[in-house]
Order: C-alpha cells, then structure tokens, then sequence
C-alpha cells in the first residue's frame, strides 16, 4: 500500500487536503502535517489518517520578516518530524507546505505540488519556490499552463458531498479561516433575516448581537452542511466557492478580501467567476451586494472533470 503525507495547510489548503484523501482512502496510508494548533484542520483531516503538527511560518497579515524569522523552525521541525518509509507527499499549498515538501523531496519522496484553483494570472509563491522540489505542479485549470507552462492539468480539486443539496433558503455568508470583516460589515446593513454567517477570526459577537436571528458561528468542521443547505453562497475568493459550486452546485458570489495584498486579485476573480458562472463584487458597499444577490439567482454552475480522483489514480499506480 502507498504511504502518503500530504501537507493540510488551513483554510482552502486543508480543503485540497480532503479532497485528495477522500479519494484514496481505504486505498493507501495517509499521514497529514498541519499547522501547529489548528484543531479546525485536525478534525477535517484525522478521519483519514495520522496527524503530525509543523509550525506555520506565516499568516496572509504576517511580514515578510516574521517568514524569515521562522521559517528555519520549520524546516527543522520538518526534518524531525518526517519519519518512516513514505512514497509521495502531496503539498497543498501556502508557506506552511514549503519546508514539508523540500524535507520530503530530499529524502527521495515524489512531491506532487497543487497550485491553488484560484491562481490565473501570476503562480502562488509556494507553487513557485516548490517547483524545482516538485515531481508534477498540480494544474486545475487549462489556464495556468501559462503561469506553470511545465504542470500538469488534472481538473478541479473539490471535495465530496457529504449531504444531499437542497435548498433551505437562507444565505451563506463566510470569509474562510481568516474572516472577511468588510464583506461582513457590508452585509450586515442590509437588513437580511434569514442568514448563516461564518466570521472565522473575526469576532462574532457584534453579528449576533445585531441580528439576534441570524446563524453565526466562527469554526464548524461539519461546514458542508451549511453549504448544502444555502440557497447562495456569498465568499472570498478561495476553495470555498469552488466547493460550494461544485460540489453543491450552488449560485456563488466571489468577493476578494482587499485587506490580503499575498493572495490572487481582481482579474484571478474575473476568471474564476467566468469559469463558475457565478458573481464577482469589486466595491464591496450594501447596493453591490443587494445587486449581485438578484443576479445570482437565476446561474447555475457548469460541471468539470474530478481533478481529485485523476490525481490520487496516479498516486495509486505508482504501487
């Protein structure tokens, strides 16, 4: 049986994680290396298999400096840590992935390296440091062959359904681990009565105390419920759109967090949407929401070939 590590990075990295493992478990020995602390990733992932705890370096807010500063404790965290006779380590993305994989890499194991399914128009700085380390740069689109002319196109990662779509006729509004406070704000004008809100880091109780009958929580590991059961899904740009539209098939509006200057802009946006058929916002105000609200109704999500299975059939035949 193939022993596989695959780095669960948090956030939409965890949820490549789960996509990819869903498809080999039962199949092949997994091991995950999460960020030290992060209990939400450690219940998406420790159905699958073991856990081992790696310091994340840094945060999307985080310096440059604080990266420099303790990225070398990763890397020996890494090399203490990665243990044992593996195969393959497949690296999802972010810095916490980097010093995993390069470890992994020189001790002879095969790095599958995922570029993030947002990316079109400049690669992600892992996907970039990790190349010359990487067996295959995992491509989900057609498009990022121009930013990875050298990958490899497997479709989208996105993870399975865990509950039947239906719509129950509330709005999902969430900004992923790190929250999305102006989107919050925004949205929180409009006077909406039946809403689900997940604020990750940002502090909930201003939301529940100004709609006492909203849903809103930071953290549920059992999220896919809550987008099964949306009417439309309202996110930054990250994994959870393309879940929600793929997985649920659920209208989505994309709406990119402008306080994060490390991650994929407006064009990456514009292309994701295009490929989602869904809704971007832009000037982020209650009128531009209430807008894109009446637009998405109508859009339904196209469908696309599963990335994750492509890619742990391969993982598989290497046995």
């Amino acid at each position: 049986m193939v022993r596989v590590l695959i780095t669960a990075s948090g956030g939409g990295h965890t949820g490549y994680a789960v996509a990819v493992a869903q498809r080999l478990y039962n199949h092949a020995e997994l091991t995950f290396i999460i960020p030290k602390g992060d209990r939400w990733t450690e219940s998406k992932v420790s159905k699958y298999g073991r856990v081992i705890e790696v310091s994340k370096p840094r945060g999307p807010r985080d310096s440059t400096a604080k990266l420099l500063a303790r990225m070398p404790g990763a890397f020996i965290e890494s090399l203490r840590k990665i243990k044992g006779s593996y195969d393959v380590l497949v690296s999802t993305g972010s810095n916490h992935s980097v010093p995993p994989a390069i470890i992994a890499w020189i001790k002879g194991l095969k790095v599958y390296n995922i570029e993030s399914s947002v990316r079109f128009t400049r690669p992600s700085l892992s996907a970039r440091w990790l190349r010359p380390f990487s067996h295959v740069t995992v491509l989900q689109w057609e498009e990022q062959l121009k930013i990875h002319p050298k990958g490899k196109v497997y479709g989208p990662l996105y993870e399975l359904p865990e509950y039947e779509p239906e719509d129950k006729g509330y709005i999902l509004v969430t900004g992923g681990t790190y929250g999305h406070k102006i989107l919050f704000d925004a949205f929180s004008k409009l006077g909406l009565k039946n809403v689900v809100l997940q604020t990750g880091r940002v502090d909930p109780e201003p939301y529940r105390r100004t709609h006492p009958d909203w849903e809103v929580f930071q953290f549920d590991p059992d999220f896919g419920r809550w987008i099964a059961g949306a009417r439309v899904v309202v996110s930054h740009l990250g994994k959870t759109v393309i879940d929600a539209a793929l997985t649920y098939g659920k209208p989505v509006i994309i709406v990119p967090n402008p306080e994060w200057t490390l991650t994929a802009g407006w064009e990456d946006a514009r292309i994701l949407a295009k490929k989602l058929n869904a809704v971007v916002i832009e000037n982020i105000t209650p009128e531009t929401l209430l807008k894109a609200l009446e637009k998405s109704e109508s859009r339904k999500p196209p469908s696309y070939p599963d990335g994750a299975e492509r890619l742990a059939q391969e993982i598989l035949a290497m046995t």
